[in-house]
């Protein structure tokens, strides 16, 4: 238990240093690729320890190479990477937090900012082991998780060669405001969260006077009428253990309403578990579209805008992790989670090119989790006291990982 019980005491001396930073990150969000402030705090954060780092050319991202000390015997010295995101969201803030966003139209409200404090938190862990470190770990700050995606950037930059050689392993951590009592553990093996996609459809027809109607081809019901064919076509085409989720959340058309525009337009969100489907929704949406113009005479376009990949956890990997974590906090803090869920996440895109797992903790606020509101919600709340927990664990996966070329037994 030494192992174990060192990473948890310097977690826990860290904890308010951690709380602290995260409260300053969660003061001052900002979104997207560019985020000057929060990658001068992380910097700030990381100043004084023995780190190599390199800052993005095209986004705002920080990238820190932290090297093991330990002596090995011959042989290639293993490479881990955790993650941290650092973006936040479009949404006007509702907690009343002392700590709240002081930017109107701009929260924390994924949690992004807990993800930064633990890596840090992780960071200083290791370095003050590094001589039990038996490899190399790259710390991936990153920028733009929630669109339009820093990862991919990250890796065309070099992000998986930052310590001279490849990557072996890839893990993250994503906190969660409600869905799990606080403390609880989860992931699962395969694939853990959905591709996305975004499909737009133009309806074109001819316009004209809403008061003459067979003097125009009105766009409008043969978009509606694709909208509802899609709900059938997806439901009767795709097996459930294989789902698909496809929303139109946006519907645009006209400017007045006695004019029949030319066109309409629709914005769907397209979730997919599988690559064969990824591909073959598209493909369904092209048929209806286009066969449902036609039949009215009119004709459709299909623009697919890609998004991230299915987020697949390595078997093994997983299961090294799900040690690492039981011998932290104990069995009881772990739950496999079922199902995957159809929400997507760009650390897809460092899963595809190397083994990992990606891992989700619960900091929910309140007793009754199933009460509290979830991730990117005005009033997701977030417990900090989480944060010794997300450090201690990004440290171990690395501190353990690194002992051998491949995931080896938990225990200490």
């Amino acid at each position: 238990m030494g192992r174990v019980t060192s990473t948890l005491c310097l977690a826990r001396r860290l904890a308010p240093d951690l709380v602290a930073l995260r409260r300053r990150l969660h003061r001052a969000p900002e979104v997207g690729l560019y985020l000057p402030e929060t990658q001068a705090t992380v910097l700030e954060s990381l100043a004084g320890l023995d780190l190599e780092v390199t800052t993005g050319v095209g986004l705002s991202s920080v990238v820190a190479v932290l090297r093991g000390a330990a002596v090995t015997g011959e042989g290639r010295r293993p490479v881990v990477l955790l993650r941290g995101d650092m973006d936040a969201l479009p949404v006007t803030e509702e907690t009343g937090l002392e700590y709240a966003s002081e930017r109107p139209g701009v929260m924390h409200a994924c949690g992004h900012d807990l993800h930064v404090a633990g890596l840090v938190g992780a960071a200083r862990i290791l370095h003050e082991l590094r001589d039990e470190l038996a490899g190399d770990v790259v710390l991936m700050f990153q920028p733009g998780e929630e669109g339009p995606g820093g990862a991919e950037p990250m890796v065309r930059e070099g992000l998986l060669m930052a310590a001279g050689r490849r990557v072996d392993a890839a893990y993250a951590v994503h906190v969660s405001s409600a869905k799990k009592p606080f403390g609880v553990w989860s992931s699962r093996s395969g694939p853990l969260m959905a591709s996305t996609d975004e499909i737009h459809v133009t309806v074109r027809g001819r316009g004209g006077h809403g008061a003459s109607p067979h003097r125009a081809q009105d766009p409008v019901p043969a978009a509606c009428e694709v909208v509802l064919a899609l709900q059938s076509a997806v439901t009767r085409t795709f097996d459930v253990f294989d789902p698909v989720v496809l929303t139109v959340g946006r519907v645009v058309a006209g400017t007045k309403n006695n004019v029949i525009p030319d066109q309409a337009r629709l914005e769907m969100t397209v979730r997919t578990i599988s690559p064969e489907n990824r591909t073959a929704v598209v493909e369904l949406v092209r048929r209806v579209a286009e066969g449902v113009g036609s039949a009215h005479g009119m004709s459709a376009d299909v623009d697919l805008i890609e998004g991230y990949p299915v987020t697949v956890n390595d078997s093994d990997e997983l299961d090294f992790a799900r040690g690492v974590v039981s011998d932290l906090f104990g069995e009881e803090r772990w739950a496999d989670l079922p199902v995957p869920s159809m929400g997507a996440e760009d650390m897809s895109f460092v899963l595809e090119e190397v083994p990992g797992a990606y891992l989700k903790v619960s900091a929910c606020t309140v007793a009754d989790h199933t009460l509290a509101d979830d991730n990117h919600s005005p009033r997701a709340a977030f417990d900090d006291a989480v944060l010794p927990d997300v450090a201690a664990a990004l440290a171990e996966l690395a501190l353990r990982r690194t002992r051998a070329p491949g995931p080896g037994p938990a225990g200490s």
